[in-house]
């Protein structure tokens, strides 16, 4: 984006993982004035309801990321990789080191790297590479390097072993919006295998309770980053 306006990229192995553990932080700037963009490297539909036609359910999906996206005046991209068959290559790669340069995000957020699922532990790596690749012009692409400077880790449950929070963003103003729009996501409120609404609701209460604000989510950082600059104590 040239506009001048700040543009996030919150990049998840599934749709609805960045809507989740992130999803506050993206309302709250949405309502700033941000752009958004959510990219999902698999649709997540081998997570249909029983009885559910797969290739169908990730249609809906789809639509489900649209709807959110769309409720923060933003746009959703997935890619066309089978729920749990996501491949750790540079194919991959270089696919998200193109929306990366497309895009030109100045804030970049994807999973942390400890998961029980092998699709959130393949988008961080892929993830992490790809911003490397999308910053170098010896990579010849379509679009130009672009460099996204800021670069998260949202919390997420299922990344959770080592996760340490880091950053705390208030998302008190984000919180209503985020409700309404995460809802457009059947599993969210749907699903019995997991209460995923519940969950992120009242882990955010707990944040802003840390943080001393009404709602938070929290970031890691890569490690290469983790340092506090001051003239004295």
């Amino acid at each position: 984006m040239n506009d001048g306006k700040l543009t996030i990229l919150a990049v998840g192995g599934h749709i609805g993982d960045m809507e989740l553990t992130a999803g506050m932080a993206l309302a709250k700037h949405a309502l700033e004035g941000a752009h958004i963009v959510t990219l999902a490297l698999t649709a997540g539909e081998k997570g249909a309801p029983a009885g559910r036609d797969i290739a169908d359910y990730r249609k809906q999906k789809v639509q489900e990321a649209e709807t959110f996206a769309e409720m923060l005046n933003g746009e959703a991209i997935v890619f066309d990789y089978p729920d749990g068959e996501l491949s750790d290559n540079d194919e991959v790669r270089f696919q998200v080191c193109d929306v990366i340069r497309k895009v030109k995000p100045d804030i970049l957020i994807t999973h942390y790297k400890s998961s029980m699922h092998k699709d959130h532990n393949n988008t961080h790596k892929i993830v992490n590479d790809a911003r490397f690749y999308a910053s170098l012009p010896g990579f010849i692409r379509e679009n130009p390097p672009h460099f996204a400077g800021r670069f998260y880790y949202a919390e997420n449950w299922e990344d959770a072993v080592d996760f340490k929070p880091y950053l705390f963003v208030d998302t008190t103003e984000g919180y209503e919006l985020w409700k309404k729009a995460v809802a457009a996501h059947w599993f969210v409120t749907g699903s019995t295998s997991f209460p995923y609404l519940e969950y992120y609701d009242h882990l955010s209460r707990v944040r802003g309770i840390e943080a001393r604000k009404g709602r938070a989510e929290c970031f890691m950082i890569p490690a290469e980053t983790y340092r506090v600059i001051r003239e004295g104590l």
